[in-house]
């Protein structure tokens, strides 16, 4: 999970060492949800979260403001000469084409000399208009230092006009229904109830997100969900995102922190049902039946995605690991 928080607001600053070793990676927000007069305590609250904070295993990220905001200049000339090696990844809002990977990545470069930094900074885009999910095999390609993708679904449906004022999710509005059931006359009963079933407004984007990534060998994260309430649905969202091939999500609240880890680590019996497919298959070659289902080379290839994972997974949680049954075992090897 990647967890936002504000850094102006000096509450929440407080707070992030604790929640910190809770997470995988802490986002200092400057962008959206930031009024702009509190711009500059933001960035000054980026800095000090990042000069005073162990972070541990846990990554540190930022969000700037967009590159055509009067802040974004500012936001990545702190991030890079002030808050110095703490900072591992920028992300980087509306993303529209590989011309704005190419200047973020030469203003990186120039602003690592100046401040004589160890280790290049990662950049991670936001997909949020239609121009970026059109240029989006070219934008994961546009630079070595890409580290991913997230989905930024309420600016993109504003973007493309999109009849929606959810942030992320489904709409009741959005499905298919039944075909109407016949009468005694044969004639169709068109008033008569029907089942209806609810779509995913952002199947296909996240689908052609995760392609690219994938080709380009980064990372696809679904973006944020804003009904903190309804846990429920976030979990299915977040769930659709990780069958898809989306490695995580970000969490808006600590309650999402927790559906987060749930949803994107395997279960534990898909987990024990891979390894019994993998040492069933021995060389990985052939076909076999196991529990009625055939098994063969392509089961095993997914059956290695679902167990490299949860190795992976195992790694930094000594829960999981005893879960997976990789307790008191090398859980990386």
């Amino acid at each position: 999970m990647i967890h936002f928080f504000p850094p102006s607001n000096e509450k929440m600053r407080s707070k992030v060492p604790a929640i910190a070793p809770t997470v995988d990676i802490l986002l200092a927000n400057l962008e959206d949800g930031v009024p702009a007069d509190e711009k500059d305590a933001a960035r000054a609250g980026l800095v000090e979260v990042a000069t005073a904070t162990d972070f541990g295993d846990t990554q540190f990220w930022t969000r700037v403001n967009s590159l055509d905001s009067p802040w974004c200049l500012d936001d990545l000339t702190a991030a890079v000469l002030e808050a110095g090696d703490a900072l591992d990844v920028v992300m980087i809002p509306k993303v529209e084409g590989p011309e704005d990977i190419h200047y973020v990545d030469r203003l990186l470069a120039q602003l690592e000399a100046k401040a004589a930094r160890s280790e290049p900074l990662l950049v991670h885009a936001i997909l949020e208009t239609a121009r970026g999910v059109a240029n989006v095999e070219e934008i994961c390609v546009a630079s070595p230092r890409m580290q991913g993708l997230s989905l930024g679904p309420a600016d993109l449906a504003a973007n493309r006009r999109m009849k929606t004022t959810r942030v992320g999710g489904g709409h009741p509005g959005y499905l298919v229904r039944e075909d109407p059931p016949a009468g005694d006359d044969g004639a169709a009963q068109i008033d008569a109830p029907r089942t209806i079933f609810q779509q995913d407004l952002w199947h296909y984007t996240i689908a052609r997100m995760v392609d690219a990534c994938v080709t380009a060998g980064i990372l696809p994260f679904y973006g944020p969900f804003g009904d903190i309430a309804d846990t429920v649905a976030c979990e299915d969202q977040f769930r659709n995102a990780y069958l898809l091939g989306c490695v995580g999500a970000w969490s808006l609240h600590p309650k999402q922190i927790d559906i987060a880890k749930r949803v994107f680590s395997p279960d534990p019996a898909e987990v024990a049902h891979a390894q019994r497919v993998i040492e069933a298959m021995g060389d990985g070659t052939g076909a076999i039946m196991l529990d009625g289902k055939m098994e063969d080379d392509a089961s095993v290839k997914q059956c290695h995605v679902v167990v490299g994972l949860a190795r992976q997974l195992a790694e930094r949680d000594p829960e999981l690991a005893g879960a997976y049954g990789f307790a008191g075992s090398d859980g990386g090897s």
